[in-house]
C-alpha cells in the first residue's frame, strides 16, 4: 500500500513557494530550528570564519584568534553528506538546509550581517546563499559597517598555469591532471574577485603568497600537545623495517603515482613497511602518524600545510617537496628552520635509503619538528598576525 503520507507531503513540498516552506513545512520547519544560526560571544570584537572550514582550519582560527583581547571568534562550514574527515567547526551547516531552506538562509544572512564585527571569508565562497555574489556580500557587509577579510587555502587560488611555469614538477603540466583547466577557471575567478574586493587577503600556506599579490600568510594551526602525544614511540628508535606512512588527501596533486615505483622496490627489499590510505577521519589521523617512521606528504607543488605541521607535531620524520622560496618565506616570516627533508619524486628512493643508513642523524631531525610547531603553528603566530585586521 502506498505511503499517502510520505505523497503528500512531496506534493506539498513542490506546491509551498521555497519562500514560506520554512514556515509551514515540518520538515523545512525542523530543519531550520536544529540547524540554527551562527553566534559568536558577547565581546566587542566578534571575528565569524566561514563557509570552508578546510582541513579544520578555521575552528583553529577562531581559537588561535580568541587568545586575543576582547575577541570572540565562531567558526561555520556546509557540511554534505559525503564529508569524511570530520573536521570540528562551531556551527556545521547542513548542505541541504544551504540548498533547500529559504528562511534558514535568510535567517543566517541577518545573523552575519548583526551579529558578528568581521569576517573572514574562506575560498571566495557566500556565506549563506549557493550561487550568491560574494562581492555583493562583502559590499553589504561593509554597508552594515563588518570589516571583511579573505583568505585562500590553497587549489582556490593557485593558478596552474602560473604554478606549471614555477615549478618543474607541478602536476599542471601538460595533461597530467585531469581537472586543470577547471581550476584555472576558478583561480582566475577567484583572483579577480579578490582584486575587486579591495579587501584584507590572508593566505594559509606560504607557497600560495605569489597566486595572491598583497596577501598576508596566516599559519595553519595544530595542537602540539594532542598530537605530541600521538607516537607509540620515538621515530627511529626501533630495528626493522621503516615504517613509512603516505595519506594523501588528493593522490592526483600530491605524486602519489609517482612514488609508487620507488616505494614498490624498497618495500620489497624489506628496507621499509608502506602504508598509504586515503579518507581517514580526523580524529584517526594521530594513530595514524604516531606508528610512523618516516611520514610522506607531496612531490608535486612545493608546499606544506597542515598534514606536515600535525606529523612534526608527532616527533615523526617529514619527508616531501617543499620549494626553496616557500623555505624562505617561513624563514623570513618566524626566523625558523622549516624541519622536512627535501626530496622530489625522483630523488625519494636515494632519501629513504640514506635515512635507513642513518637513524640516529635522522631521529635528531625529527625531534625537532615539535619544537618548530610550537613556534610557528600552534595558533600564537597566527593569532598575532589577524591582530591588525581585528584591531583595525
Amino acid at each position: 500500500m502506498p505511503d499517502l503520507g510520505a505523497r503528500a507531503y512531496r506534493l506539498a513540498q513542490k506546491l509551498v513557494p521555497s519562500s514560506i516552506a520554512g514556515y509551514v513545512l515540518p520538515g523545512h520547519v525542523r530543519q531550520f530550528r536544529e540547524t540554527g544560526v551562527t553566534v559568536a560571544s558577547d565581546a566587542p570584537r566578534r571575528l565569524l570564519i566561514a563557509p570552508v572550514n578546510s582541513a579544520g582550519q578555521g575552528y583553529a582560527w577562531a581559537r588561535a584568534a580568541e587568545t586575543l583581547p576582547g575577541v570572540a571568534a565562531a567558526s561555520a562550514m556546509f557540511r554534505g553528506g559525503d564529508d569524511v574527515f570530520g573536521f570540528h567547526a562551531d556551527h556545521l551547516i547542513p548542505a541541504t538546509a544551504l540548498v533547500g531552506n529559504a528562511r534558514w538562509r535568510r535567517a543566517q544572512h541577518h545573523a552575519i550581517l548583526h551579529g558578528f564585527t568581521h569576517v573572514l571569508i574562506e575560498s571566495g565562497r557566500h556565506l549563506s546563499e549557493l550561487d550568491g555574489d560574494p562581492l555583493e556580500l562583502v559590499r553589504e557587509l561593509q554597508t552594515a559597517g563588518v570589516r571583511v577579510a579573505l583568505v585562500w587555502h590553497g587549489s582556490d587560488i593557485r593558478l596552474p598555469s602560473a604554478h606549471a611555469a614555477r615549478e618543474p614538477d607541478s602536476p599542471f603540466h601538460g595533461d597530467r591532471y585531469a581537472g586543470t583547466a577547471v581550476l584555472e577557471e576558478i583561480a582566475e575567478r577567484h583572483a579577480r574577485f579578490a582584486e575587486a574586493a579591495g579587501v584584507p587577503v590572508f593566505v594559509s600556506t606560504p607557497d600560495l603568497l605569489p597566486f595572491a599579490p598583497g596577501a598576508t600568510w596566516l599559519p595553519v594551526v595544530v595542537d602540539p600537545r594532542s598530537w605530541a602525544a600521538a607516537g607509540d614511540r620515538p621515530a627511529l628508535s626501533g630495528d626493522g623495517p621503516l615504517r613509512v606512512v603516505h595519506a594523501p588527501s588528493s593522490a592526483g596533486l600530491k605524486g602519489s603515482d609517482r612514488i609508487a615505483a620507488a616505494v614498490q622496490r624498497l618495500e620489497a627489499e624489506g628496507l621499509i613497511e608502506y602504508t598509504e590510505v586515503r579518507g581517514v577521519p580526523a580524529e584517526r589521523m594521530p594513530e595514524l602518524y604516531g606508528g610512523a617512521d618516516v611520514v610522506l606528504d607531496q612531490f608535486l607543488a612545493g608546499a606544506y600545510g597542515v598534514a606536515v605541521c600535525e606529523a612534526l607535531a608527532a616527533g615523526r620524520l617529514v619527508v616531501s617537496h617543499v620549494s626553496d622560496d616557500t623555505r624562505e618565506a617561513v624563514r623570513a616570516a618566524s626566523g625558523h628552520e622549516l624541519p622536512v627533508v627535501q626530496a622530489r619524486a625522483t630523488e625519494l628512493e636515494g632519501v629513504l635509503r640514506e635515512v635507513a643508513a642513518n637513524r640516529a642523524r635522522s631521529a635528531t631531525r625529527a625531534a625537532e619538528g615539535p619544537a618548530f610547531v610550537r613556534a610557528v603553528h600552534d595558533g600564537t603566530m597566527s593569532a598575532e598576525t589577524l591582530r591588525p585586521f581585528l584591531d583595525a
